[in-house]
């Protein structure tokens, strides 16, 4: 059994972790959108955690995969800690479990939510 998985982060196509998806069987299903009830920030600038809010989200740019259901703890396994796994609401209202960051996690870190996405927060570095 496959299900849809959506990634933020480092999991996304061509980045660091991908290959943690892609040695677990995942494949790209597509680029989307969460609803506009999620906030980003920056750990570290090593990667990104994104919760959701009753007010104050926007949109975040993200991919969803799909992976086998029984890959799925080793993907959390390789995520750093604080990373869990959890619903996400997409812009179209599906739901999707998908990787968010637990709150002690984004404690004193840079929120980069109007960035809209972990791929535009680093291409906004790289002109820096």
């Amino acid at each position: 059994m496959r299900i849809e998985f959506a990634v933020n982060g480092t999991l996304m196509r061509g980045l660091e972790l991908n290959h943690n998806l892609l040695e677990r069987e995942g494949v790209f299903v597509a680029e989307a959108f969460t609803a506009p009830a999620y906030r980003l920030w920056s750990i570290a600038d090593r990667h990104p955690a994104m919760m959701r809010f009753n007010q104050g989200g926007r949109e975040i740019a993200l991919e969803i995969w799909s992976v086998p259901l029984s890959r799925l703890g080793e993907i959390l396994q390789s995520e750093p800690p604080g990373l869990c796994v959890g619903k996400i609401l997409l812009s179209d209202q599906r739901e999707v479990l998908g990787v968010l960051g637990e709150p002690f996690l984004c404690d004193g870190q840079p929120e980069i939510t109007g960035y809209g996405g972990w791929r535009g927060y680093t291409a906004s570095r790289s002109q820096r």
